[in-house]
């Protein structure tokens, strides 16, 4: 399937024909990081890298794609000619999707021509930013949720039908066991699931008419709507009459609470479901939940099997976005490597030069230390080496650490000459990726509240690189008289 390269910001076409007219072949290298976690927490999860790996692979300028540019009147016809016959054909080095990940440190390397790194930055940040978003907030709900069932319910709150479907992919790496959503579940694989809307049981004449009818056509999945019209007074009795002949039948119920205090209703639910001897029956709930309330029912005991989230999760709530950027860590000249870095007015804003990997420092026990961005030929330290590793600022901040444990080379290559360098694995073993990865990490850096921030450092050679740039930069100011 061919994807149209014209989802990229109007700047990069404008900057791209700026690069082609100097040199279309000068080649830069290109990192994707962020800069802040996201719901004020400690830690994110990467995604998205699957669904960018199909778009790079099939990326292309459509015909009428062609014709649009044309007609705007500021791209040269040579240019355009150049862009009819694009193709991605650089290099990508990525984390493997599903790897907690932290601020300031690369997920992702692009090597290529100037030009063609600088038209898929839209793309890739698109895709990555949303993904990384959804997911990790969907791994917050499930860790709040003590590693429960999380039954994603979001199609009709997201921001659009991609976002949805894409949304439905990130959840599930987050942590979400199934999808409301049917597409997503075609496409990826995801289980689909679901109950009955009020409008099924308010379609019959009564409640208990509208339960059984349902059990008939789904013995095997009947999860009934409690709360339509009064949960302990209506919704549960009924409810419990067709569970009873349900069990009779070796089946089991389930009962979905969508409105009203969800910690005592489900309580009493849970009651009158034992007194009912109905003890196999399951508890659902749903109505606009998020990982604070689902943590708060969980520590106060609420009898809760599964979580429907919708709104809260698939929009990101308060996050508006992953505050993903790309930017260029070194250009290639006359064969030499160059690198450069930006830099700022705002500190944080100042970034990391050259062509970095990203090293993983485990203790004895397999527990995530710190990460370590260095340069990318520098040899991992042995075990028994006594290190000191450097705040990205390249100030006086530093630790000490003796390797006693793994070091994992994070960025691996995906992409070569614009075909993959591997095999995809499956959205299955992405999930499982995740959930394994956050386990590697101090619950202090998992908590709502207040997390511990996990060191991301530089080691001394790029510390001293970085330092070099920035000492001849303040010397050129100082020469120019600025």
């Amino acid at each position: 399937m061919e994807y149209s390269a014209l989802l990229t910001d109007f700047y990069s076409l404008t900057m791209a024909q700026g690069y082609w007219k100097r040199n279309s072949c000068e080649r830069a290298v290109f990192e994707m990081f962020f800069r802040h976690q996201p719901f004020g927490g400690g830690y994110s999860i990467f995604a998205g890298l699957h669904s960018l790996l199909d778009k790079l692979t099939n990326i292309s300028f459509l015909n009428d794609d062609i014709d649009f540019l044309k007609s705007l009147g500021i791209f040269e016809n040579e240019f355009i000619e150049y862009l009819r016959t694009f193709r991605f054909n650089g290099s990508l080095w990525a984390m493997d999707e599903g790897t907690v990940i932290f601020p300031n440190e690369p997920l992702i390397r692009v090597e290529g021509s100037l030009v063609e790194c600088q038209l898929i930055e839209g793309i890739l940040l698109n895709i990555v930013n949303f993904q990384s978003l959804i997911a990790t907030k969907t791994c917050r709900i499930w860790l709040a949720s003590g590693k429960g069932k999380i039954m994603e319910f979001g199609l009709r709150r997201a921001q659009g039908p991609d976002g949805a479907v894409s949304a439905s992919r990130a959840a599930f790496i987050g942590g979400a066991y199934g999808t409301s959503n049917t597409l997503a579940g075609k496409i990826y694989g995801i289980p689909v699931m679901g109950t009955m809307a009020h409008s099924w049981i308010m379609s019959f004449d009564s409640e208990e008419d509208a339960f059984e009818k349902y059990a008939e056509l789904y013995p095997d999945r009947s999860i009934f709507l409690i709360d339509t019209y009064d949960t302990l007074k209506s919704g549960i009795r009924n409810a419990i009459k067709i569970g009873k002949k349900m069990s009779q039948k070796g089946k089991r119920i389930g009962v979905r609470l969508d409105s009203g205090d969800i910690q005592y209703l489900s309580k009493e639910v849970r009651k009158l479901l034992d007194e009912a001897g109905l003890l196999n029956a399951y508890i659902t709930v749903s109505n606009d939940l998020d990982e604070n309330i689902i943590e708060t029912l969980v520590k106060e005991g609420a009898p809760v099997d599964s979580w429907g989230v919708g709104t809260k999760l698939i929009t990101g709530a308060r996050e508006a976005a992953f505050t993903g950027v790309y930017k260029l860590a070194a250009r290639v000249e006359n064969g030499n490597t160059v690198p450069v870095m930006k830099f700022s007015d705002n500190p944080e804003k100042t970034t990391n030069p050259g062509i970095k990997q990203v090293w993983r420092i485990r203790d004895k026990n397999g527990s995530a230390v710190a990460d370590v961005l260095c340069i990318e030929t520098e040899d991992m330290p042995k075990e028994g080496k006594n290190c000191c590793f450097w705040h990205p600022s390249a100030d006086y901040r530093h630790f000490f650490h003796t390797i006693d444990g793994r070091i994992d080379a994070l960025l691996k290559k995906r992409l070569e000459n614009g075909k993959l360098a591997e095999a995809q694995p499956a959205l299955a073993e992405i999930k499982a990726k995740a959930a394994l990865d956050i386990e590697c990490f101090d619950s202090t850096y998992k908590r709502l509240l207040n997390p511990h921030i996990y060191k991301v450092s530089i080691t001394e050679t790029l510390r001293k690189l970085k330092l070099d740039i920035l000492q001849k930069n303040l010397t050129q100011r100082d020469n120019s008289g600025i």
